[in-house]
């Protein structure tokens, strides 16, 4: 595997809803064939999933949850050259949307992986609730036929999916419904000591497709309690995404939304 991470993506700024933090990016990571799949689902019911004080984001009085496969590539962090098995592996998203000082961003509920490497090392360095899995990935042409069974002592969740783009590639208009799902630069967690903290990204506009999926199983929310809707989801597919990442920040109290 070589590393293809595009060299400038730090100085393409324009687009961002904020400035690039001060402090030097840490971290490299290139996003492939990745399904944002999202459900409208009680506000109430993430609040009860989340830790208290980071505030819920919605779009239009409404809260959304998110199930995200894709396949990672240049992983690496600052100066180190990605590196085979080590580097590049599948990863699968449960995620929601917190905003705190005017930042909106991500909350994680899950991160499946089948890197344990980079399980233990997340775990141990960010506090985040990543779990090993036993993944597959194929691609022919631009269908993806993605599979990912948790394992270990974890809760199980399992997605078996196929998903394909339709429709001509465009750039979600800010205020729009595409917008607020996939347009966040930073996420949000709790540390070992349960202090909130972000960790700012950077990227470039997504490049969003209109998306079709068969899902065949799909248990990744039910294992963090949260029931999706029987309705079907808004899909979107991205072809790639190349991401710049900074180390955490501890922020001050936040009121409960």
């Amino acid at each position: 595997m070589n590393n293809d991470f595009p060299e400038g993506v730090a100085n393409q700024i324009a687009h961002r809803p904020w400035s690039l933090p001060d402090s030097p990016w840490l971290m490299t990571q290139s996003w492939h064939n990745l399904l944002f799949a999202h459900w409208p689902v009680d506000a109430a019911l993430l609040r009860g999933r989340m830790p208290p004080g980071l505030p819920l984001d919605l779009y239009e009085g409404q809260a959304w949850i998110g199930v995200v496969p894709f396949r990672m590539t240049n992983v690496a962090p600052r100066f180190v050259p990605a590196l085979p098995l080590v580097s590049e592996f599948a990863e699968l998203n449960v995620r929601t949307y917190v905003t705190v000082g005017g930042k909106p961003g991500v909350y994680f509920f899950s991160l499946d992986a089948e890197s344990a490497l980079a399980v233990a090392a997340a775990r141990s360095l960010l506090h985040l609730p990543y779990f090993t899995a036993q993944m597959q990935v194929r691609c022919e042409a631009s269908r993806v036929d993605y599979s990912s069974r948790r394992t270990g002592d974890a809760p199980p969740a399992e997605l078996v999916a196929r998903y394909e783009p339709v429709g001509p590639r465009f750039h979600a208009e800010p205020g729009s419904l595409d917008y607020f799902l996939t347009e966040r630069y930073c996420l949000y967690n709790v540390d070992a000591r349960f202090r909130a903290y972000r960790l700012e990204i950077h990227h470039l506009p997504w490049t969003l497709q209109r998306a079709e999926a068969t899902i065949a199983v799909n248990t990744m929310t039910e294992a963090a309690g949260i029931r999706l809707p029987a309705i079907a989801p808004v899909l979107h597919f991205s072809p790639r995404q190349d991401t710049l990442a900074w180390g955490p920040e501890t922020l001050q109290t936040v009121r409960p939304s």
